[in-house]
């Protein structure tokens, strides 16, 4: 009778693999400490700013990369995040104290210009901050439901739904822009100064406000890698691939569709939140189908099957597009369309496909190197 060595039990599916824990590393390092070290407070805001628009491209990676939903306009959930934060931020603006100029005292500057004398119903929540928290995560989530299951349940999708998403945003554009009295019209709303009594306006507050923004990152970069590795994530991936399989398999496949939709407007209202405050101010030209469809082009650079690729596509860029405008001002246009063509043409994986494809097989083979020799344990046969 022999004795048999035990097994060692493998998690197949772990949270995360050595190689994405190299790849977090690399990026909380960089965004956490070498930036900060190598930036002025101006840069560095800049960065800050990048960051926001980070939120939308992981966001994208959840709903296109992961579910198969081209989304164009995942800039009405960064403009609803935004607007939600800067109606708190302007009424803490607009006190009798500092509006005693106007005709009425204690609203809003555009809202007097335009001749209304009581703020209106709507505004009156966003006096609490708590409730402007909770607004920014329910309020988006819940349009991209009401959406998500009115498309979804009768089967639209593909191009079809990308259209649609552009219309949408097309039509809150002109909506904002429209009800001038209430939103702040073409302008938005301006002159945002404090956060429940901090001034934001100071350069220590813009570098607080970066960490914080980078946290928020990060803390969702793990939601949504813990979204992957579930059996959710597993679903998201199949109904990509094979939907008819996956729906003949018994699963409401709207259900998951719209999942992955309010998750990623979820996403994109936070990083709209945080652009109110890392920059001072919100406006409808952030809301429309242009910024929309720049917010994909992040994702797809960066790749849009990878939530750090993602950061790092939108960090590029945005980058190649401050480059170009302030150095080319003239020719930036068609230096960041060559950018795109390039990565489209060369690397259609984007930035997460040349590192797995040429770094990532290296890093590999270093560390297996380094690893000491596992021990070989002799056993005798008993009988």
């Amino acid at each position: 009778m022999t004795r048999s060595t035990p097994k060692t039990i493998v998690n197949d599916n772990p949270f995360m693999k050595p190689m994405e824990w190299v790849s977090l590393a690399l990026l909380v390092g960089v965004i956490f400490i070498l930036l900060p070290m190598l930036l002025d407070a101006f840069r560095l805001n800049l960065v800050g700013k990048y960051l926001t628009y980070s939120f939308v491209a992981l966001g994208l990676v959840i709903c296109w990369g992961f579910g198969g939903i081209l989304s164009l306009g995942q800039g009405v959930f960064f403009g609803l995040g935004g607007y939600l934060m800067a109606m708190y931020l302007k009424l803490e603006a607009s006190s009798v104290e500092n509006t005693k100029i106007q005709s009425t005292p204690g609203i809003p500057d555009f809202m007097d210009w335009n001749q209304i004398t009581e703020l209106p119903w709507f505004w009156k929540p966003f006096s609490s901050l708590p409730f402007t928290l909770i607004a920014v995560l329910v309020v988006p989530a819940f349009f991209a439901f009401v959406i998500g299951t009115a498309m979804f349940r009768r089967r639209v999708g593909g191009t079809y739904f990308a259209i649609i998403t552009q219309a949408i945003a097309a039509i809150l554009t002109i909506l904002i822009v429209g009800q001038q009295g209430y939103t702040g019209g073409i302008n938005g709303i301006t002159d945002l100064r404090t956060l429940h009594g901090w001034d934001i306006r100071t350069d220590s507050a813009h570098n607080i406000l970066y960490f914080v923004n980078a946290g928020l990152l990060v803390a969702c970069i793990l939601f949504a890698q813990a979204v992957k590795k579930s059996k959710l994530g597993r679903i998201l991936l199949a109904m990509r691939d094979k939907e008819d399989r996956v729906r003949f398999s018994g699963y409401q496949v709207a259900s998951f569709k719209t999942f992955a939709f309010c998750l990623a407007a979820v996403f994109a209202a936070i990083g709209g939140a945080m652009f109110t405050l890392q920059v001072g101010f919100m406006s409808p030209s952030f809301v429309g189908i242009v910024p929309s469809i720049e917010m994909v082009i992040y994702a797809a650079v960066g790749g849009r099957l990878s939530l750090f690729g993602a950061v790092w596509g939108t960090l590029l860029v945005n980058w190649a597009k401050t480059t170009f405008s302030e150095s080319f001002p003239e020719l930036w246009l068609f230096g960041l369309g060559g950018l795109f063509i390039l990565v489209v043409l060369a690397f259609p994986n984007g930035l997460a496909g040349i590192y797995r494809t040429y770094v990532e097989p290296r890093l590999t083979r270093r560390v297996k190197a380094l690893e000491p020799a596992p021990a070989v344990a002799l056993s005798h046969a008993a009988e």
